[in-house]
């Protein structure tokens, strides 16, 4: 072979192998053309010559002398070929790669107790060393892309994680604020991590953390709760909107059940006001509950509010 050169026209390739089986019988004075973004590594019986940078070089006895020397020891002219290996490693940088969490990570809240959390993002990587990179990582695989080691170095990410988490968050509260920090602290742990493998991490974000959806629908309650404020307040709108909504049917049905039933509400309903609602009122856990249950019957609540308040009084027992 006269000219070795490659060209990654995917931008995926990390390690590219020449030949992809077997060795190469390379003409003494052959071309070997690497490009800005690559390194070129000469192996010989299993062993690493040299690494060649960008430029065009001519494969002599002074670009590589151990090989020289190997070629007149065995006493052959200065055109007979030799047979090596030439792997094509990749400097570019490998943006946007994938990470995230397969399994739900398990984090103690101070606020929700043990919640599991699920999170994902993206990262960039280059190839810092690239004879450390081809001996530990991508061995003798005659193609090596950034689909082959994603999987694995998101394993790492995610093992990190969970350490920062720990560490830095007492409550998913406080994730919004606490991001930036985030990205930056899981970065910094897992640069000594990236370059025991060759590799340095030019960038890691953390797109979400999102909690299970049955907690979400628990802080969504609560928020609600803390937005309606007093129970009394709210119960007597609630009366008030079906007062509204009682007038309403019975302007469209007129007379009949309709016009009866809000007839009764329209009755049963400023007496519980009066009663249940009154702030001065010393009436029982046993007695609130049973007039829920009535606004429930009524429809004045639905089940999730009626569900919500019942535990509210229960608590007071």
């Amino acid at each position: 072979m006269e000219v070795i050169e490659f060209l990654d026209n995917t931008g995926l390739v990390l390690v590219k192998r020449m030949p992809d089986n077997g060795q190469l019988e390379i003409k003494w004075g052959s071309q070997l053309t690497v490009r800005e973004s690559q390194d070129a590594v000469f192996f010989r019986d299993g062993k690493a010559l040299d690494i060649f940078g960008a430029g065009r070089h001519v494969l002599q006895t002074q670009n590589i002398p151990v090989v020289g020397k190997w070629a007149t020891a065995f006493g052959y002219g200065p055109n007979s070929p030799f047979r090596a290996e030439v792997l094509f490693i990749g400097k570019q940088l490998f943006p946007n790669l994938k990470w995230g969490t397969k399994e739900p990570i398990l984090f103690k809240d101070t606020e929700l107790q043990m919640v599991r959390l699920r999170a994902y993002g993206s990262f960039s990587i280059q190839v810092q060393d690239s004879l450390l990179f081809v001996n530990k990582v991508a061995g003798t695989m005659g193609l090596y892309t950034t689909g082959v080691i994603e999987d694995y170095l998101r394993g790492i990410i995610i093992s990190k994680l969970n350490v920062v988490m720990g560490r830095m968050l007492k409550t998913v509260f406080d994730i919004p604020v606490a991001m930036d920090e985030l990205n930056l602290v899981l970065r910094t742990e897992l640069q000594t991590d990236f370059a025991g493998l060759g590799l340095t991490m030019h960038d890691l974000y953390i797109h979400s953390i999102s909690l299970p959806d049955e907690v979400q629908k628990m802080i969504d309650t609560r928020t609600g709760m803390n937005a309606m404020g007093n129970l009394d307040q709210y119960m007597k709108l609630k009366i008030a909107d079906s007062l509204g909504d009682a007038a309403k049917n019975n302007g469209a049905a007129g007379t009949g059940l309709g016009l009866g039933a809000g007839i009764g509400m329209g009755m049963a309903l400023p007496n519980m006001i009066q009663q249940s609602m009154n702030p001065q009122n010393n009436e029982s856990v046993a007695d609130k509950l049973k007039k829920l249950k009535e606004l429930l019957d009524m429809g004045a609540l639905t089940q999730d509010e009626f569900d919500t308040k019942k535990k509210e009084l229960l608590k007071q027992i």
